[in-house]
């Protein structure tokens, strides 16, 4: 075991996986001599050299255009979009050819792109930086999304993505790039749970707090602060967010009878949304107040000395904890 930073867990998670198979590259803007602008890829292109670390012109939807020709021809590439707020360029050829072209194929034809994307805010960017456009990928069918929150899971979801058949957009937290924990860089994927599966990073009893990316370290930090109240939280990372792993979820729900979803995209149509209607449908009779969404706003992400009003926070999560645990009376509310 090793301590390695998020962004050091998946420029190692890269490496191991180029080293594995011959047949792994990496396309995006400024990956090579430069290591990108979070420097995830820094050392790779003079180790795997210029042909598998490719530098492109800015434009996304060439890149992503570029990978989907090389997994025709049998390789496995690895995008790199150098922010969230770029993908869009790139959006027709994921959501029309990578997402569908297996299916079209009728299994023939096999799209195993994995498109890398640092996500969501806190870094106090410019515009068009801080992006959480996960609901846009999650409605589309035909691909796996990810959302990490540490360097172990980076580094293990980040390898066994490369080697899926399926496409998979991997999102990582930006704000947690420099945010260290212990890797075990020897284990081999196939010991890491399954990129489908969501993990109770802590055990509770008096409601089920499900969240995701950097939102989990919040979300960590209110059942920290809920327990010098006497309040026991089981806090969920989501990790997989098409497909999302229910079983899990709902035995969680059927035990703790509430609920609160936060992630830090907006609230209309997101995540939260779905997964509170899969709850909903699946323990309706276990469930002892309507589930609530702790989210961003419905507006565009706001300047960088206005984000802190947009992101969800501690005191939000554990207004919205107080509300669930009120009972049947929150069922006249459920939005937060």
């Amino acid at each position: 075991m090793v301590e390695l930073t998020l962004g050091k867990a998946l420029g190692a998670g890269l490496a191991r996986a180029m080293r594995d198979d011959e047949k792994v590259v990496l396309l995006g803007e400024d990956i090579g001599r430069l290591g990108g602008v979070f420097r995830i890829t820094d050392g790779l292109i003079d180790e795997f050299g210029a042909k598998r670390v490719i530098d492109t012109p800015l434009a996304e939807s060439g890149i992503v255009g570029t990978a989907i020709g090389l997994a025709f021809r049998g390789y496995r590439p690895v995008v790199e979009i150098q922010f969230d707020g770029f993908v869009y360029p790139a959006f027709d050829q994921i959501v029309s050819q990578v997402a569908k072209l297996h299916y079209r194929a009728q299994g023939r034809v096999k799209m195993p792109i994995t498109i890398r994307i640092p996500w969501a805010g806190g870094i106090g960017a410019a515009e068009h930086h801080s992006e959480s456009p996960e609901a846009y990928f999650v409605h589309t069918a035909g691909l796996r999304v990810i959302a990490v929150s540490n360097p172990e899971d980076a580094y293990r979801s980040l390898r066994q993505a490369i080697a899926c058949d399926d496409p998979v957009i991997f999102f990582e937290p930006k704000r947690l790039y420099h945010h260290k924990g212990e890797v075990d860089l020897d284990a081999p994927p196939a010991d890491a749970p399954p990129m489908g599966l969501a993990r109770v990073v802590r055990a509770g009893t008096d409601a089920t707090l499900i969240a995701y990316g950097a939102m989990l370290t919040t979300a960590l930090q209110a059942a920290e602060a809920a327990e010098d109240d006497g309040l026991s939280l089981e806090v969920i990372d989501l990790r997989s967010l098409s497909p999302v792993d229910y079983d899990s979820i709902a035995a969680s729900v059927r035990k703790t009878g509430r609920v609160v979803v936060a992630h830090e995209a907006s609230r209309e149509a997101g995540v939260a949304a779905e997964v509170i209607a899969s709850i909903t449908e699946r323990c309706f009779e276990y469930l002892e107040s309507a589930p609530l969404r702790v989210t961003g706003l419905d507006v565009p992400y706001p300047p960088a000395k206005l984000e802190k009003y947009f992101l969800p926070d501690l005191d939000r999560i554990l207004d919205a904890v107080d509300r669930v645990l009120d009972g049947p009376n929150s069922l006249t509310g459920a939005g937060a």
